[in-house]
């Protein structure tokens, strides 16, 4: 997908009501308050040592940062925020991070954040099962960050 199409992706969320119930469509998981979207995933390869995903990690990295300054011309500086305070009052079972924060804190180390029309929308870069498959996300919500 090209960064015009994450762009349109990003905007069709923030068009769409958020569901009262979780669900998932296609690349969408969503919840009440909060559209996540994959707008793109890697998987490794059985026989990969770790060289072809550690390209793919900074290639999303590149993409994501590419994104930001897209929304960044709209919206203004992102904050960039850890989320590993967040994902450590997960693993403690606090029950204190809301979603889309909690399951997002568990893959993603940190978001750029931005705060526009009373949505809050974060673009972050997944890293699942031991660092195998990733993933660009985009954020969509009305919760606010931890």
């Amino acid at each position: 997908m090209s960064s015009a199409e994450h762009l349109a992706t990003i905007d069709l969320l923030r068009a769409r009501d958020f569901p009262e119930a979780p669900g998932r469509s296609a690349a969408v998981r969503a919840g009440p308050g909060f559209h996540i979207a994959e707008l793109r995933t890697y998987e490794a390869a059985e026989d990969d040592d770790g060289t072809a995903r550690d390209t793919m990690e900074e290639q999303y990295e590149a993409e994501r940062d590419a994104l930001a300054v897209l929304l960044t011309a709209r919206w203004g500086e992102p904050h960039i925020i850890s989320l590993a305070s967040a994902f450590a009052r997960v693993v403690a079972g606090s029950g204190d991070v809301p979603e889309p924060w909690a399951s997002l804190s568990e893959t993603v180390p940190d978001v750029h954040l931005w705060q526009a029309e009373g949505h809050w929308l974060a673009l972050g870069v997944a890293r699942w099962g031991g660092w195998e498959a990733l993933q660009l996300l985009a954020v969509v919500t009305k919760v606010d960050p931890p």
